[in-house]
């Protein structure tokens, strides 16, 4: 009986000992509290769900080309492959794009009566603003000044002079922007403060009506790719 109670008393103290450590865990380190109210956790839910249902499209794309594939090569075809590797190039920018969209140009500043000093360029970070902008209300191609803008392209000061890409970029600046919906884009930037951002800087920023065919050339550098090589369809060398 002596030694039930040992191990009843050990058992105890054990749970005990357990409670008190998640008790301490708990005050040393509390869990950050959620202070959303329920329109802000309904409109995060419904973010989460639009990108589960984005990603499960996305999926089903990339499984559809796949199938497409097999039946090509069971085939005997390499047609699939060539559309995909179309799709690419316009993704990375290689081909010439045409579409409704917008043609900006930055300018000096012409209001009546300005007596300010002459301006001679914009900086890197007024056309990046621009970009952003026209990111935000649905931009999916831009170039300045015929540059077509990438992933890869670069807007930066060199030695004084602002460059897109490898272009150095003077006043007037021509900036063409596609969107699937130029009425959209338009609204977008007739409302945005990007304008007052320029005037700032003494320049003017002149935006079209949206035109229907707006077109933007290839971008003049090629993707330089590294740490790839040619596959040998599964066979090993000898």
């Amino acid at each position: 009986m002596e030694r039930k109670n040992r191990f009843y008393f050990a058992g105890v103290a054990a749970i005990f000992g357990v409670m008190l450590a998640v008790g301490l865990r708990t005050t040393l380190h509390p869990e950050g509290r959620d202070t959303r109210d329920i329109w802000e956790l309904r409109a995060d839910l419904t973010k989460e769900q639009k990108l589960e249902q984005r990603l499960l499209e996305e999926l089903e794309s990339y499984e559809e080309t796949l199938r497409r594939y097999r039946r090509e090569h069971e085939a005997g075809g390499a047609t699939e492959l060539e559309a995909t590797v179309a799709k690419l190039r316009e993704e990375a920018g290689l081909t010439e794009v045409r579409g409704s969209g917008l043609v900006l140009t930055i300018a000096p500043l012409s209001a009546a009566g300005y007596v300010g000093p002459a301006v001679a360029a914009v900086s890197p970070e007024l056309l990046q603003r621009l970009v952003n902008e026209l990111n935000k209300y649905g931009a999916k191609e831009i170039a300045i000044d015929g540059e077509r803008l990438t992933n890869r392209t670069a807007i930066r000061d060199v030695n004084g002079a602002t460059k897109v890409g490898s272009r150095s970029v003077r006043l007037p600046v021509e900036v063409r922007a596609i969107a699937d919906d130029a009425d959209k884009l338009y609204s977008g930037l007739a409302v945005s403060p990007i304008r007052d951002d320029f005037a700032v800087e003494n320049l003017e920023l002149s935006i079209s009506k949206p035109q229907p065919l707006v077109v933007i050339p290839p971008a003049a550098s090629r993707p330089d790719v590294k740490y790839m090589e040619t596959a040998n369809g599964g066979k090993e060398e000898k």
